[in-house]
């Protein structure tokens, strides 16, 4: 039985279940029957925008966003799903603050609630650091079937991880 290295948390008869799914072979049935259609953001221009709505929708008293993008050299597999940076600058006497927001490029063409996930928990970062109660509730608060989806992209990731290929959304 193949580890399920997203699911580690997740208690042993959900892990079960996941992996009768996977030897059936209907993991990526379910996944595309519950999520069948690609998001519409495909460029960096239209992201910046999707996440703006976003964050002003939400969180609007948080800093504004200075960058967002998708990005090529996140690794997900190893390493995140999106990353934040708070980066402050001192510019003659005033110190500027820019914010940044990157989506690995991989989220180009999946279903736009896991997108809206990745968006959600890196903005939640912007309010709280720490992954903590109050994180998971801004979480909820701004997408609120945040923990459904989350868990149904960590079986996006394990498809990717059992099958060794990313599945095209349409």
């Amino acid at each position: 039985m193949k580890e399920l290295k997203y699911l580690n948390h997740y208690p042993i008869q959900t892990k079960e279940q996941v992996h009768q799914l996977i030897a059936r072979g209907g993991l990526q049935k379910h996944l595309l029957k519950k999520y069948p259609l690609s998001h519409a953001m495909k460029s960096d221009k239209a992201l910046f925008r999707y996440v703006n709505e976003l964050k002003n929708e939400h969180i609007k008293k948080a800093s504004p966003l200075s960058k967002v993008i998708y990005d090529g050299k996140i690794n997900v597999i190893h390493n995140a799903l999106g990353t934040h940076h708070f980066i402050s600058r001192v510019q003659g006497s005033k110190l500027k603050a820019k914010n940044e927001i990157r989506i690995a490029s991989m989220f180009k063409s999946v279903p736009e609630e896991f997108l809206e996930m990745i968006v959600v928990h890196e903005l939640a970062h912007f309010k709280e650091k720490e992954h903590n109660k109050a994180f998971y509730k801004l979480c909820e608060y701004m997408q609120p079937s945040y923990h459904q989806v989350e868990f149904d992209l960590r079986l996006y990731l394990t498809h990717i991880d059992v099958s060794g290929k990313i599945e095209k959304w349409i």
